[in-house]
């Protein structure tokens, strides 16, 4: 019997014999990846339902000196939950650890096991007067967990912060077995090393969320949304000032638009339409939010608008008058992705550099790729409100996609490179995984990349957990 037979008996003992999936048919879910850019293979796919059950599969991998792969809602868009190709590794998925273990409205927390979905967690606190504002396009089906391990962004965090921002207490299963329960619900505890950081945005190379104590926020009582048009990209970060000095900074959410972006959804996504008469080169689409009742927020959001049209900052403005208005302007944002596949290749830049440097990024990006990459059809979007634009450059009209995809690396170095020399970032909200790890050792600090490479030596010296992901130790 092989060493990974023998595993998998173990495997089976400890998490059920229809918990550890084995045949390659049944496995080919698990394998598959957002993106479809890195071959994923497995010894197995094992389904634990308990923190205890973690424990325990991380032990048994540990002493057959197997590595492990933490996986959630397989959403991420790094290669971060993916198996290596030869098929010696053991995805350890957490979707069935899916329990709301607590809610507590007067404090403001709930706690909750690493596999609930992140849209259920949003009801569940909607049924309690409360608002989880962690908001993401995979919101369907992605974890707490995951978004944890990724430090995932989403379109609030200009007024709420990312998921690392949210979080007060973890628990979480070592590479050597061992449990530690972080699971403090305090806003203040003031004792040393704030360890729950530690494992927040990296990736399940230092150990296995299973539970968490995520913030709340009071339930938001009314919201106001327009879709604005700019016939020049600069004013849409002077809006932004003047919306957030003009509303009392309630801005929920600050999205920009790409004329291009809005054809293709309109070419490509059943019901989305272009709700301006005439095109304009730039959109954003700005929420207004408050839990305060009888705010007035509508007239906040007038005003403003009345001021940019004065000012000369917007050319025009819609207001959405319904729920099936304000759900009708964002499905024009959350469609852009998927309209792109459409339009063939897609080489995809997660970035971001200061809110006022972000029209000198997004005019010289794109004249870059017009200089080096004829052809090739930028299409910026995202969360202008906290500098993170989502560079993606869309394939010449009729060209051969793969070809088209063999650029990536290259177009990666050339955008990469003019956002670190404005003091930006390659990965703002998506994380390293296996796609980005060369361009940590490119950019990254070499004293930084030491310090996170003695962390990951220290707490898994064999390198067991999620190996290859964020800093490769070899």
């Amino acid at each position: 019997m092989s060493l990974n037979s023998v595993l998998m008996d173990r495997l089976r003992e400890i998490v059920g014999v229809g918990n550890c999936i084995t045949d390659v048919p049944s496995m080919a879910a698990y394998l598959q990846e957002e993106r479809g850019l890195f071959t994923s293979n497995a010894a197995g796919i094992v389904r634990p339902a308990s923190t205890a059950e973690v424990a325990s599969v991380v032990e048994a991998c540990v002493a057959a000196n197997v590595s492990i792969v933490p996986q959630g809602g397989n959403t991420g868009l790094c290669g971060g939950a993916t198996a290596n190709k030869n098929g010696s590794q053991v995805i350890v998925n957490l979707g069935r650890l899916n329990k709301i273990r607590s809610i507590d409205p007067i404090n403001l927390n709930i706690t909750v096991d690493a596999g609930c979905i992140l849209a259920d967690i949003q009801r569940i606190a909607s049924e309690h007067n409360s608002l989880f504002p962690l908001s993401l396009a995979a919101e369907g089906s992605c974890q707490i967990g995951g978004n944890l391990a990724t430090n995932a962004g989403g379109i609030n965090v200009l007024r709420y912060g990312n998921t690392r921002d949210m979080v007060l207490g973890l628990e979480v299963v070592l590479p050597d077995g061992r449990i530690w329960n972080g699971l403090k619900s305090l806003s203040k505890d003031n004792t040393g090393y704030a360890l729950l950081q530690c494992f927040v945005g990296a990736e399940g190379t230092l150990g296995i969320i299973t539970a968490a104590v995520m913030k709340l926020f009071p339930q938001l009582t009314e919201t106001s949304t327009a879709l604005c048009a700019f016939s020049n990209l600069d004013s849409a970060t002077k809006l932004l000032n003047l919306a957030r000095r003009l509303t009392s900074d309630s801005i929920t959410a600050f999205e920009l638009i790409p004329l291009a972006g809005l054809e293709m959804c309109v070419k490509h996504i059943k019901g989305v339409n272009n709700p301006f008469a005439q095109p304009h080169p730039w959109y954003v689409l700005v929420e207004l939010s408050t839990s305060q009742p009888d705010s007035a927020i509508r007239h906040s959001l007038d005003k403003m608008l009345e001021k940019a049209l004065e000012d000369e900052l917007i050319v025009d403005a819609v207001l959405a008058e319904s729920l099936e208005q304000v759900q009708s302007l964002w499905r024009i944002r959350k469609s852009l992705p998927e309209a792109q596949k459409y339009e063939g290749g897609s080489i995809k830049h997660d970035v971001s550099v200061p809110v006022s440097r972000v029209t000198e990024l997004i005019n010289r990006g794109t004249d870059i790729i017009a200089r080096k990459f004829p052809g090739a059809r930028p299409v910026p979007f995202g969360h202008l409100g906290d500098g993170n634009i989502h560079f993606n450059i869309s394939q010449p009209i009729g060209v051969n996609k793969a070809n088209y995809l063999l650029q990536w690396a290259d177009m990666n170095r050339v955008i990469h490179d003019l956002v670190v020399s404005m003091g930006g970032s390659f990965s703002a909200e998506h994380g390293i995984g296996r796609l980005k790890v060369e361009e940590m050792r490119h950019y990254k600090d070499p004293v930084e990349l030491e310090l996170m490479v003695r962390v990951k030596r220290a707490l898994d010296p064999k390198n067991l957990m999620n190996p290859g992901k964020v800093v490769d130790i070899g």
